[in-house]
């Protein structure tokens, strides 16, 4: 899938919040697209990732993953687009209705948007598909608790932005 980055301003920031998650770092999660409206991301198809030797369909809980990630990942734009400013926002809920396994050998795209930022939470839907966005894997809605940007830490504060600090798991301290 080729995308244009630049005309999606936010892409580049979602992308190294994806990468500060480690089990996003390792499933090899890419942001291709982020606005303040949506955020795609791409999961590569790999055998690691198989839950089902015999077809070799992707784990269900790796979809999982991705539609979490797509999800908290437009929730930290539309906050920065909206507000500019950076929040923890954990996920409190998230719903994923499978509709049909992912075809091995294929990648696996997670489309989300944060369609309502109240004071307090933020509301998301995604879909994750392969060929067409028409034709799901995967629907997911979710909520996540904003917290304060006061509470957002230093280090993960400039990672974002994308000064130079290592991901998170890998220092000592985070403030």
């Amino acid at each position: 899938m080729k995308v244009n980055p630049e005309f999606f301003p936010l892409t580049q920031m979602a992308q190294r919040f994806v990468d500060q998650l480690a089990q996003c770092r390792r499933l090899g999660l890419t942001v291709l697209e982020a606005s303040e409206h949506h955020v795609l991301i791409e999961l590569p198809y790999s055998t690691e990732l198989i839950g089902y030797p015999d077809t070799g369909v992707i784990h269900g809980g790796v979809i999982t993953t991705l539609m979490d990630t797509a999800c908290g990942s437009a929730v930290v734009s539309a906050i920065f687009q909206k507000y500019q400013s950076l929040e923890i926002s954990p996920t409190l809920d998230l719903r994923v209705d499978y509709m049909k396994p992912a075809q091995p050998h294929k990648p696996v795209y997670g489309f989300a948007e944060c369609y309502k930022l109240s004071s307090n939470i933020a509301f998301t839907r995604a879909i994750a598909y392969q060929d067409s966005i028409d034709d799901p894997i995967a629907h997911a809605v979710g909520s996540f608790m904003r917290i304060s940007p006061e509470m957002v830490g230093d280090a993960f504060r400039q990672a974002l932005m994308g000064e130079a600090v290592p991901p998170l798991g890998e220092t000592d301290e985070l403030k």
